[in-house]
């Protein structure tokens, strides 16, 4: 029976494909699908089908090769496990009706077509559902220590002086980071003056606000000096309507004006040199 679902599947793969990307186009939850260039919508979903035969025809070690590069992809392009899973339903469901209507299945074999259906899809949702999730982990993972390597890095941009840019939303687990490294990079750097850069930023609410106080206490206490830089109009005018309290330390609008105030502190200044 593998052998007559697979030999369907691939006789008939245009016009299964076709229903069945119909279906998952209807799943009005999971944008994913249906904002996917056509050319990258029908790759996938012949990589999908050639998945879904692939259990029936190949060796286990070929699926599982086949699985795991196409659990990448998917997390790639942001399929989340329920629609992964709603997937393996709807193609199975195309090609058991599309089985009955051209005879295949009949009154008389439905009962053994139902169990080797059901021998098919469980098997191959599970080991997707677990594939996805160690996929999903492993790039979750990847990300986390890639926006921490580059995130919140203390860069010396002269003697004494240094700057961190810092990007993006600022949560509690990001605050710790930011602390670490900058406690550790004045100490490297013998860091007199430390520019923290919020150019990145996107808002600035109290709980950023204290997150940035807390840091520049810490940058204190290690006797260094703390400068808040890049901090836009809107910003602010945030700031002003929070209440929040940044009165103990420097703050410039632009990291340029933030050098040439932390060159003051060290006793330099930018010169222009005549030719």
């Amino acid at each position: 029976m593998n052998k007559k679902m697979a030999g369907y599947i691939q006789e008939n793969s245009t016009e299964i494909i076709s229903k069945w990307q119909e279906l998952m186009k209807n799943e009005k939850d999971e944008r994913s699908f249906q904002v996917m260039p056509t050319d990258l919508m029908n790759q996938t979903s012949k990589e999908f089908a050639d998945l879904m035969v692939s259990n029936l025809l190949e060796s286990h070690q070929a699926y599982e090769n086949r699985l795991n590069d196409f659990a990448e992809k998917v997390v790639r392009l942001g399929w989340s496990i329920t629609f992964v899973t709603k997937a393996i339903t709807h193609f199975s469901e195309v090609v058991f009706e599309g089985m009955q209507e051209k005879g295949i299945i009949t009154k008389d074999n439905f009962s053994d077509f139902y169990k080797e259906f059901n021998n098919w899809i469980i098997p191959i949702r599970d080991s997707t559902i677990d594939t996805y999730s160690k996929t999903w982990e492993r790039t979750v993972s990847l990300q986390k220590i890639a926006l921490q390597e580059l995130s919140a890095s203390l860069i010396p941009v002269f003697d004494k002086v240094s700057v961190m840019p810092l990007v993006g939303t600022i949560d509690t687990e990001r605050a710790k980071l930011i602390m670490e490294n900058l406690l550790e990079g004045v100490v490297k750097h013998r860091a007199e003056v430390v520019l923290l850069d919020i150019t990145g930023v996107p808002v600035v609410d109290t709980m950023v606000a204290h997150h940035i106080i807390q840091a520049a206490d810490a940058v204190r206490l290690v006797g260094a000096k703390c400068m808040l830089v890049g901090i836009r109009p809107e910003i602010a005018q945030t700031i002003v309507t929070l209440g929040i309290n940044l009165n103990e330390f420097t703050t410039t609008s632009t990291l340029q004006r933030g050098v040439e105030q932390a060159l003051a502190w060290t006793n330099r200044q930018i010169v222009e040199v005549e030719e």
